[in-house]
């Protein structure tokens, strides 16, 4: 007597994927062994990490030292424990509080302490529209970079601290984040200038952006740190720290217009004709209608941009300011732990990385969230 079951046509029910289709293997076979052409790069590429990957992790963290008070210290206890001197991270460990803080007085770096998770607490209603209590968070937001500017700098109850106390990390965050949140504003009027009906004000922001994006950022530091006090009263003083964010944000709006601008070119003229037939204002139609869609064509070259900008406060080495690169080789300046710059750049490196790959992972977030034309 047959034990099969029967089905009525249409009814039977939906076997599962070959095992070699789904999961893992199914992964690897589809994308790394699909073709000849895959499993060549595939062979050469696991080869490849074959040769890298275990000296880096040897060096990097099998036979690196973490206690040591000296280069000196660190190849004696590598020759003593039998193998090669692997990194000496303990060079990194002896300089991490002058790498984060930089020369801020350590009786008050609590105040630094403070500031960063405020900054992250005004950060995140405005990244993350699914935040509790969000409006209220926007309002801290907004008043959050005068309570960050008196913890920093000091005053009214607070002993006041110098800029050119600032360095490391510290200094790095402060550009870094002063330039991407102030250049945006600035990029998008810009860029709604460079293509206003004004003749006087579309000249004027050709013009700015034309000629800062002419010129390099050096230069322009160049100018914040020697030049710029020529063309103020005699007696005039302009903190340094203020003059090079002022450049920095002004080089990043110019690089900003022209992405905006190029968001903007993208929107059909019949979003404008809709909106005009709407009766809606000039400023209505950009708030409202087209500025949305702009900026969310513009989400990977804005945040392009950041990324670079933020990479490029390491040039503010050039005029005097230690960010966590000068820290680096004015701690190698110490004869104890001369000859371990591959240390500095390797703990730098990582740094910046985790910067840069998090704003990249909120892009693609952001691009996905508003991902609606579908």
């Amino acid at each position: 007597m047959s034990t099969e079951q029967t089905y009525a046509p249409g009814t039977h029910p939906d076997l599962p994927p070959p095992s070699n289709t789904i999961g893992f293997v199914g992964w690897v076979r589809g994308n790394l062994l699909n073709s000849t052409t895959n499993i060549v790069i595939t062979v050469l590429t696991v080869y490849l990490l074959y040769l890298i990957i275990p000296p880096l992790m040897s060096w990097v963290f099998l036979d690196a030292v973490l206690q040591a008070d000296s280069r000196d210290d660190c190849r004696a206890i590598a020759k003593e424990a039998g193998h090669p001197m692997g990194a000496c991270w303990a060079f990194i460990g002896k300089r991490f509080e002058l790498f984060v803080y930089g020369f801020y007085p350590a009786a008050e770096r609590w105040r630094v302490n403070i500031a960063f998770f405020i900054m992250l607490a005004a950060f995140y209603p405005v990244l993350f529209d699914h935040a509790p209590y969000r409006k209220q968070g926007l309002w801290f937001a907004l008043l959050a970079p005068v309570i960050l500017v008196w913890l920093l700098i000091g005053g009214f109850g607070l002993e006041p601290v110098d800029t050119d106390k600032f360095g490391g990390f510290l200094l790095t965050l402060v550009i870094g984040v002063t330039g991407i949140v102030v250049s945006l504003p600035i990029g998008i009027a810009l860029a709604l200038g460079r293509q206003s009906d004004m003749p006087a004000l579309r000249i004027i922001c050709i013009g700015f952006i034309e000629f800062i994006r002419g010129v390099p950022l050096i230069t322009l530091l160049f100018v914040a740190s020697t030049m710029l006090n020529y063309f103020l009263p005699p007696g005039t003083t302009f903190d340094l720290l203020l003059r090079v964010l002022i450049m920095v944000t002004l080089f990043s709006s110019a690089y900003l217009a022209e992405v905006v601008r190029g968001g903007l070119q993208a929107i059909p003229k019949g979003q404008t004709e809709a909106a005009d037939a709407m009766g809606l204002k000039y400023w209505q139609s950009m708030r409202l209608i087209i500025l949305p869609q702009a900026l969310k064509i513009s989400i990977p070259g804005i945040v392009n941009s950041f990324i670079g900008l933020y990479k490029d406060s390491t040039l503010v080495i050039i005029i005097g300011l230690f960010d966590p690169l000068g820290m680096g080789r004015a701690s190698l300046a110490d004869t104890k732990w001369q000859g371990l710059s591959t240390e500095i750049y390797v703990f730098v490196a990582i740094f910046f990385f985790i910067s840069c790959f998090a704003m990249a992972r909120y892009s693609l977030y952001l691009e996905k969230k508003l991902h609606t034309g579908h």
